[in-house]
This record gives structure tokens, sequence and C-alpha cells, in this order.
């Protein structure tokens, strides 16, 4: 008997991707979304659509009607859309929450589940919509999942560290690219050995799946690439994906401030180091792609990489001037 996942969400750059993982793997899929964003899956008729709002119980109650066999929940952004989740959905195979790596409140290296502390969310911050509270809400979301499985639902959670891929509406990942495709010397943060582990859309779809058919209720499960990248590395994996060579220039606080920049100013920079352990998801049989593979396919599908501003990062302009400083060092 064919199964039914219903996605929560699923228009845009996850969910896109998590559908056709879905799809292929042999699920009748429906995706229950506003409206607001065109649907890549408009053409398909493998794929039902159902509008509505999540935040209306009774269009949430209507989706229930579906039975579906599994709900992947990509847009629960506040813990009492999660906890009425649990509530509506509490008769099916799994539901499998979209949390994040930014529910972490403790930096250990690296972050564990069900070790490692989770954000404390207060009541204002659980209402809140303010990327400052964005970790707090997925860490209170959490908990629920896990006082919803304690009741019997089979819920489980998915933390995804910094996603990357085709279709990302964030651009986070354009900027490297398109400074390696545009220069030959590219100026990186520091030296050039931060680690912000991130995870290809590809694996994260590969994550839900295997959660939602072999997770257990009420547990957590980080994903991230199993191979993390430095900066530096991943400025080199890209150029490779280019067929260009480049020189990785690195610099300091003091050499950045030539240019009237910070080391945060540039994408997918941090201090400290943000790691997941994903030794728990691999147990249940995920097979990551590789980072190579996934930075490819993700220059392949950067919009304008051969335009010279990005929408994210420092101007060229000040980056010259930093590179003018480190010549005559």
């Amino acid at each position: 008997m064919t199964r039914h996942a219903l996605f929560v969400g699923g228009t845009r750059f996850i969910g896109r991707r998590a559908v056709r993982e879905f799809r292929d793997a042999g699920y009748d899929v429906t995706v229950f979304h506003r409206g607001e964003h065109d649907s890549p899956f408009a053409d398909d008729e493998a794929v039902d659509h159902v509008s509505g709002d999540r935040t209306d119980d009774g269009d949430l109650a209507d989706a229930a009607a579906l039975d579906p066999d599994v709900v992947v929940d990509l847009v629960a952004y506040q813990p009492r859309e999660v906890r009425t989740a649990t509530r509506v959905f509490d008769d099916i195979d799994a539901y499998v929450y979209v949390s994040s790596g930014a529910a972490y409140g403790e930096e250990a290296v690296p972050k564990r589940e069900g070790e490692t502390e989770l954000e404390p969310c207060s009541d204002e911050q659980a209402t809140d919509d303010s990327g400052a509270t964005y970790g707090a809400r997925k860490a209170e979301g959490d908990r629920a999942v896990f006082a919803a499985a304690d009741e019997g639902v089979n819920a489980m959670s998915v933390r995804p560290c910094v996603v990357y891929g085709p279709h990302d509406y964030t651009r986070r990942f354009d900027y490297w690219v398109q400074r390696v495709a545009n220069h030959d010397r590219v100026l990186v943060p520091g030296d050039g050995t931060n680690l912000w582990h991130r995870v290809s859309v590809e694996n994260v779809a590969r994550a839900l799946r295997v959660v939602a058919e072999d997770g257990d209720p009420g547990e957590a499960y980080n994903v991230g690439d199993w191979t993390l990248q430095t900066l530096r590395e991943t400025v080199e994996t890209v150029a490779d994906a280019l067929d260009t060579d480049v020189e990785v220039v690195t610099a300091g606080s003091r050499e950045l401030a030539a240019g009237g920049l910070e080391r945060s100013d540039f994408p997918l920079y941090r201090d400290p180091p943000h790691v997941l352990d994903t030794n728990k998801l691999r147990s249940l049989g995920w097979e990551p792609q590789a980072p190579s593979e996934a930075v490819a396919e993700t220059v392949e599908a950067t919009p304008e990489r051969d335009a010279d501003d990005a929408q994210e990062g420092p101007d060229r302009e000040a980056e010259e001037r930093v590179l003018g400083v480190l010549e005559t060092m």
C-alpha cells in the first residue's frame, strides 16, 4: 500500500527538495500551503495541493482529514504551532518537525542531541517573530515534540545547521560563488579555518525521509554534512566546481579594519565554531551527499554568478582596500 506524506509548507527550498525525495521513494504527496509562493509542482499531477493557513486550526484539521501517514512540518516557527500540530496529527505514523541547530543554547563542540543544552524560551519570546528569538522558539518547539511523544504521539525532530543548495532564497552561499567567479583573489576573514557546520539541502531531504521512516518518537536528530569544510576549503571547492584557480587571502581584524570591515560581515563566518554531531542520524541508515557534489550543484544553480555584487556580504571596494593593505605588509 502506498504511503501518503503531507507537507506543511513545501513550495520553497527545503520543501521542494524534500517533496521530490518522498516522491522518488514512492510516496503519495500533498503540499499544504497558503499559496503565497508559486509552487514548483503546479504542473506535477503526482503532487496534490491543499490551500490553507497552518495557523488556522480549521484549515489544519481539514488537512488532517486527508489521512496522511507522515507529516513533515517545515513552517512551524512558534511553539504553539507545534503543540497544535501534534494534537491534530496525534495518530499518524510520524510527525517530523523541522527544528534548527540554532536551538542549542550551549557553545559545545560538537553539539549533541540530548546532551547539549537547548536555548530557554520565555513566554514573550515564544510569540515573537524576530531573528533574535529564532533559536529559542525552535528549542521550545522541540520541547513540544518531546511532550507530545510522552503522550503517545509519534513525533520527532530534525535539527539542520545552515542549509545551502539550489533554490536557497537566503542566498547566503551566493557571495562566495560570485567572488570566486569574478576575482582572482578572494578575501577570507580570520585564518581560513573557521567552522560553521553546513548541510546540503539534499542531505536534509534524505534526513527527513529517514527519520520519518525509522526515527524514534520523542527523539531529535541533528543533520549536517558528514564531512565539514572550513571557510577556506569551501572557497577552494567552489573554485573546483567553476574549474578555476583563486588565491585565498586571509585577513585578521586589524587588516579588515582598513576596509571598515569585521569578520562577521562575511556570510558563513561564525565565531565560535558551530558543529553538530550527526552520528545519531547516520545510525538510522542516512547516507549523506558529499560536499563536493553538493557545492557543485549549488554553484550550477547560483543566479547571476557573473555579477560583481552579491546579495549579502561586503562591497568589493571595501575588500580591495584590505587587499591593498595586505600587499604592502
